[in-house]
């Protein structure tokens, strides 16, 4: 019978952020928020839990549960931190998500891709760049890729952004361009001609289609007009202002599409 706590003890934590941590080498594999015993349901890997994103797709989390406790060990968890008022939870759970790399987690930390990790030289551009339009004329598909090696590289760009993303193929057509977003920031404007299943058929330029992903989808194309780049991205990028196109846990995002 795994431990719970008692209820008074349950009263006194109120929200809390913790961390699941593998006895055999001490690594720390997931990051959740809770109240109550959530943490020791999701220890165990019990499936009668509700109530947060996290409780979706979590064959990852619990294939290493399950190899932990055939090993004959437990689950080692640690509250990180209690008594966190409804506004911060997803921030602190955010900032440990951002802080443990190789996690199980799903999904990524609350507005990582906004406020996550970043160097001098992305902070300046974050907030000193020129605005992305409030409201886009054209029909787009914003999609994070996260970090670049070279910034502006748009070959690399074009290779990160067109594959391959859980997205409908119908709604992904309509759009007239695909955007490239790198800490809230456009780097990228791509035209897509086709959308087509990530197959290793499909794209046999792709070193890693190996058929694994053929539920995702992924575009051939071309790079945008040079007035439709500058409008969105211009020579170092755009700062996407308005909440209705920024980034938060899902990597891609629909305007007008």
């Amino acid at each position: 019978m795994h431990s719970r706590f008692p209820e008074e003890v349950c009263d006194k934590l109120g929200n809390y952020v913790y961390r699941l941590i593998d006895p055999r080498n001490g690594e720390t594999f997931y990051v959740g928020k809770g109240k109550n015993n959530r943490v020791f349901d999701h220890a165990e890997g019990l499936h009668d839990i509700s109530g947060g994103d996290d409780d979706q797709n979590l064959g990852p989390k619990l294939d290493r549960i399950r190899a932990i406790k055939s090993a004959g060990l437990a689950v080692i968890h640690v509250i990180h931190r209690h008594e966190i008022p409804d506004n911060a939870v997803f921030h602190v759970e955010a900032a440990l998500i951002d802080a443990y790399p190789g996690l199980t987690n799903i999904q990524g930390g609350h507005a990582s891709s906004s406020y996550g990790p970043m160097n001098h030289i992305e902070l300046v551009d974050k907030y000193s760049l020129p605005a992305f339009p409030e409201r886009p004329e054209h029909a787009l598909v914003l999609i994070n890729i996260n970090r670049l090696e070279e910034r502006f590289d748009r070959k690399a760009i074009y290779n990160l952004v067109r594959y391959c993303w859980r997205v409908s193929k119908a709604r992904a057509e309509k759009a007239d361009y695909v955007l490239a977003v790198v800490r809230g920031v456009v780097v990228g404007v791509f035209k897509p001609l086709r959308w087509m299943n990530a197959t290793p058929e499909n794209f046999p330029e792709i070193p890693h289609a190996d058929g694994s992903e053929s539920h995702r989808i992924g575009f051939v194309g071309e790079e945008a007009a040079s007035e439709v780049w500058e409008m969105y991205a211009g020579a170092r990028g755009k700062r996407v202002t308005n909440p209705e196109l920024k980034h938060v846990q899902n990597p891609v995002r629909f305007w007008r599409c």
